[in-house]
């Protein structure tokens, strides 16, 4: 009997496909990545033409040898592995490795992709099987070669320059300058006052009326015609008295608008909505995605429930648009259905057509048909998945809107507006959120109806103080946003971008948005200076479109890299020569040592920014950033007394935060520091009630573990990461930093052996 056999990624996606296809077919795992670049400096060879070095993954090591021994005794390999660029690397690998260890021959070997893991797609990937395609492999030895080289040479210069342990990124890089340009734009912001004028009228039938000014003395009120509260006084007094107590309608304009709904999803805007709408990190909404399309049992077995989830193409396959227009007229009538079917335009040019926008795999499962199989957070991103996707091909929304204008005596005009949802159309399914959206004047409000000529009764004219505020802070929403916008990164990135920006304390979420910290904006100043071209927005897009077109067979790998090289290796030396420590960390004021009167400086120190004299160590004059007074102690350390000097311990706030220290102070300085466990997103897998908190030892050493404690006893010693093990299916990973391997993704499970290489180590020789 002939034997296939058949690999995928994951364990979970094994098991669904193994159940559609059957006899004569073995579905196997590779549990990720099978090789990977040796995580040591000449991994990629700068004068070989940038051969790669790759040597297999430790951690897969009995896994390949699973698949070698199952591929002796079949007939041909099938390589099933994600339909993108990484997909495509992996299969390459697996099958280098099955060359390698004279195991393939010469059986055949396919290549099959599927955007949905149904029954049907995956006997249709069967029957149309391709070769393996290089330019897609070249692609992601491109991007991998360069995100190699930025990371070995800059990190390296950063422990240099600025201190160890830090990190630098192609992408990463522009993402953290986004973050740090939006936060100077804050500081810089200057707040102006400004005022509005309303008024309150009634109709003859006692209904209320509210307007605003849009006209004074004959001219048009802009945002800042009136500033001050003595001016909007003086303006209130003359409109009253213009009016004479009346408004007099002298134009009444309506209007019949269309609101269309929002496309399909793709990667990004998933992710945004997931955050506006569930609260949802990037990480944890990839994470419970990748859960819906690997396969669910919901009744008769695993089934994937959604497409493929990296993708930036809005396209929708012609068989699943007739699907949901059926479950459109079934559900909500045939009235709710346009003529033709809805097309949506990919705002991406690179993006591949081929692929669908994330959808339904079957729009008949409907979310609440299927919620008591489901996991809360799946049943919540499937139900916002399928909404998405219905409203999608519905008719528009169809407001009416009205607008009216107020006559208060010669020149001075008022305006009230008004709209009202005659048609909702998709609303009553799914509407889009906007990240800092203000709404639309007027929209929910019912105007009474009135005539040009009518007179109304005057109720009050009032002042609205309002003052301007300064752009936002980004979100992950936003910031997901504003990276797609900027090309920078691609839908499979932005997750692992934003990871690294928190997990190298580049950045904090005050309030669920991310703020730079000291060492962030320090990193961001010496890119910007230093290596602008790299750290340029449009460079780095237009990376992105070099790798497309490799992707797309229109451009060779080799010779991008080397147009990239030799500047970028060329600049790393002249900075590393050229340019102290000092030249990075320290950072000139414009104001002079009381102490000795020479030049101040803000300076990187270990526990943040600091204001020194330039004058050190002769000087050691320091205060902090922000004042040279800490706030009065806010309660006393029970029980204890200050080591130094005996009398009592305080509980101080500083500028990062509280800390205990002598009530002597500035006699006695004994500080220590006062810790408190720190909030993670993950919850924890034991228990699935509690989160994991970050604590510290006795002896100082930091673990992690459930804050139902002591009712959970569960702990652990790495990071946790809200990502599923694909190799066991437990719910969290963990970072682990070693010596040898660097910083890998881990299973904290003693019988598992999952690992992934997230970064190189941080070699002493490279220092």
């Amino acid at each position: 009997m002939t034997t296939n056999l058949v690999i995928v990624e994951s364990p979970a996606k094994a098991k669904t496909i193994k159940k559609y296809l059957g006899k004569g077919y073995e579905v196997m795992a590779s549990y990720g990545h099978v090789r990977d670049l040796r995580p040591k400096e000449g991994a990629v060879d700068t004068n070989n033409n940038f051969e790669m070095h790759y040597e297999p993954i430790e951690k897969s090591a009995k896994h390949v040898s699973s698949i070698a021994k199952a591929l002796k005794k079949a007939d041909a390999l099938y390589l099933a592995t994600d339909p993108d660029r990484e997909g495509e690397a992996i299969s390459w690998h697996v099958q280098e490795l099955m060359k390698a260890q004279k195991v393939l021959g010469k059986k055949p070997t396919y290549r099959i992709v599927f955007n949905e893991i149904t029954k049907s797609a995956i006997k249709e990937a069967i029957k149309n099987p391709r070769d393996i395609s290089m330019d897609l492999v070249n692609a992601q030895q491109a991007r991998r070669a360069l995100d190699y080289l930025v990371g070995f040479n800059l990190s390296p210069l950063l422990w240099k320059k600025v201190r160890p342990g830090l990190s630098a990124g192609r992408v990463q890089s522009p993402a953290l300058r986004l973050i740090v340009e939006r936060e100077i734009e804050i500081e810089a912001f200057k707040s102006q006052e400004y005022w509005t004028v309303e008024a309150d009228a009634t109709t003859d039938k006692d209904q209320m009326i509210n307007s605003r000014l849009v006209e004074l003395n004959g001219e048009k009120v802009e945002q800042f015609t009136i500033t001050d509260e003595k001016q909007a006084t003086k303006v209130k007094k003359e409109l009253t008295k213009a009016s004479k107590g009346k408004l007099i309608v002298t134009n009444v304009e309506k209007k019949q608008r269309k609101r269309n709904p929002a496309p399909p999803f793709i990667t990004s805007t998933l992710q945004q909505e997931a955050a506006r709408k569930l609260g949802f990190t990037t990480s944890r909404t990839m994470q419970v995605a990748q859960q819906l399309y690997e396969g669910i049992d919901i009744g008769d077995g695993a089934v994937g429930l959604i497409t493929y989830m990296r993708t930036d193409s809005v396209n929708l396959a012609a068989e699943a648009i007739t699907e949901i227009r059926d479950v459109i007229k079934e559900r909500f009538g045939a009235d709710h259905l346009p003529e033709e079917p809805r097309a949506y335009k990919t705002r991406s040019k690179n993006a591949q057509e081929a692929h669908e926008a994330i959808r339904p795999t079957s729009a008949h499962i409907t979310p609440d048909s299927i919620k008591d199989k489901l996991k809360i957070e799946q049943y919540k991103l499937y139900n916002l998945i399928w909404q998405r996707t219905i409203a999608c091909q519905m008719i528009s929304a169809t407001l009416d809107t009205v607008s009216i204008d107020l006559s208060c005596g010669k020149g001075n005009r008022f305006r009230a507006n008004g709209s009202t949802i005659t048609i909702p159309g998709f609303i009553s399914v799914y509407q889009e959120d906007f990240d800092d959206q203000k709404p639309e004047e007027g929209e929910g409000k019912i105007l009474p109806p009135v005539e040009v000529g009518d007179e109304l009764s005057l109720n009050e004219i009032r002042g609205i103080q309002h003052f301007t505020e300064p752009p936002p802070r980004f979100t992950e929403a936003s910031l997901v946003k504003a990276l797609e916008e900027f090309g920078i990164g691609r839908p499979s990135t932005y997750a692992s971008i934003i990871y690294t920006l928190k997990h190298r304390e580049y950045v904090t979420l005050d309030s669920k948005r991310f703020k730079p910290t000291d060492v962030g904006r320090v990193v961001a100043r010496f890119l910007n200076d230093y290596f602008t071209q790299y750290v340029d927005y449009n460079f780095t897009a237009g990376m992105e479109d070099n790798l497309d077109e490799i992707a797309r067979g229109e451009n060779e790998w080799v010779p991008m890299l080397q147009a990239f090289w030799t500047p970028f290796i060329n600049q790393v030396k002249e900075i590393d020569t050229s340019v102290t420590r000092q030249d990075v960390t320290h950072e000139k004021l414009d104001e002079n040592c009381p102490e000795c009167s020479k030049p101040l400086s803000i300076r990187l120190g270990r526990r943040g920014s600091f204001i020194g004299c330039t004058g050190y160590p002769e000087c050691k004059y320091t205060r902090n950033v922000e004042g040279d007074k800490e706030e009065a102690p806010t309660e006393e350390v029970e029980g204890r007394s200050c080591p130094n000097c005996n009398e009592k311990l305080v509980i101080k706030q500083g500028r990062y935060g509280k800390f205990i220290g002598c009530s002597k102070y500035p006699e006695c300085k004994y500080i220590e520091p006062l810790i408190k466990p720190k909030e993670t997103d993950v919850t924890c897998p034991e228990c699935k009630e509690g989160t994991i908190l970050q604590r510290r030892s006795r002896y100082g050493k930091i673990f992690f573990s459930c804050s139902r404690y002591p009712d959970c006893k569960y702990a652990i010693w790495n990071e946790p990461l809200n990502n599923p093990c694909p190799t066991c299916q437990w719910p969290i990973t963990t970072i682990k930093i070693t010596k040898r391997r660097g910083t890998e993704r881990v299973c904290p499970q003693k019988e598992c052996t999952f690992s992934e290489v997230i970064e190189p180590p941080e070699s002493k020789k490279e220092v």
